[in-house]
């Protein structure tokens, strides 16, 4: 694994990186997405935007309350109309949920209009970083390690349709966003994006 000392500073963001397309961070609860958004927000110059606190302010309830009161049918309801929004806002750097890229209507709104960025993180990671947190609701009944597991299995093939893949771990915030902006640098320009710009 790597340490720190052999993590180079990124480039300063080019206009490729911070061009016209909103970055939306995509993985599982506990990858990462909130704390690496924040920093490559930062980076980029854009504001940073946690779309699950959208959804709370949109609902006047907590997402625990949203699933309880109403099942998570109707949180993912919610969920697709404020993802629609916020992708049609200007520039940012977007945490979706992490049920947001399995919904098939987002998810091909997300590849039209945003750079995706999957935190792939592996198991003991995510329980590491989620155990003893009430505030999800889908690891708050049985073993959040097996429920863990099966999200995995269920959303990770989807999840590698992102246009960026990031591993996260024991890797700090810092570290990890760094290795988002060397992912973003790298990828091959957008034909349609550069057709765009000025």
């Amino acid at each position: 694994m790597a340490t720190a000392r052999q993590f180079k500073s990124p480039p300063a963001p080019t206009q490729r990186i911070d061009g016209a397309r909103t970055v939306v961070l995509v993985g599982l609860m506990g990858a990462g997405k909130s704390c690496v958004g924040r920093r490559l927000a930062a980076r980029l110059g854009r504001p940073f935007v946690d779309a699950d606190d959208q959804i709370v302010k949109a609902a006047g309830l907590s997402i625990a309350e949203i699933f309880t009161v109403y099942g998570e049918s109707a949180f993912r309801d919610c969920e697709r109309k404020v993802m629609a929004r916020l992708l049609e806002a200007p520039p940012s750097v977007l945490a979706a949920g992490g049920g947001a890229f399995m919904d098939t209507e987002t998810r091909a709104l997300i590849q039209r209009q945003a750079v995706s960025v999957w935190l792939r993180a592996d198991l003991d990671t995510l329980v590491s970083r989620t155990v003893g947190r009430t505030h999800r609701p889908l690891l708050n009944t049985g073993d959040p390690r097996a429920k863990l597991q099966a999200l995995m299995t269920e959303r990770y093939p989807v999840y590698a349709e992102a246009d960026v893949v990031v591993d996260t771990g024991p890797d700090s915030a810092d570290q990890t966003t760094h290795a988002v902006l060397r992912a973003l640098a790298a990828r091959p320009a957008d034909p349609a994006q550069e057709q765009d710009t000025p």
